[in-house]
């Protein structure tokens, strides 16, 4: 039975799978020694982190990152467009 408490932390999932698919998970989860509701749980969490971290992650080629860390080292001079909005935006503020 459930109490109030435990109603408001969990969220409901489902999914509807053919019966090939549900046999292999099921199989997997067997074999993981966990129910098959732990397993896909578990799983897609794994997955979902993963994609996540992916997603997030810049990789730069080694050109790109050595032109990234010189950038950082010796940026450029500001143009005449980065002066002047320099100075708008000091006459606004002020």
């Amino acid at each position: 039975m459930t109490t109030p408490s435990t109603t408001k932390t969990m969220a409901r999932l489902e999914a509807r799978v053919n019966p090939k698919i549900k046999s292999l998970l099921q199989k997997a989860a067997d074999l993981e020694g966990l129910t098959l509701t732990d397993f896909v749980i578990a799983s897609a969490q794994v997955a979902a982190i993963a994609t996540i971290q992916k997603h997030q992650t810049l990789k730069l080629s080694l050109e790109d990152s050595e032109a990234f860390v010189d950038a950082l080292l010796n940026p450029p001079l500001p143009n005449q467009a980065l002066l002047a909005a320099a100075v708008r935006y000091q006459q606004t503020i002020n």
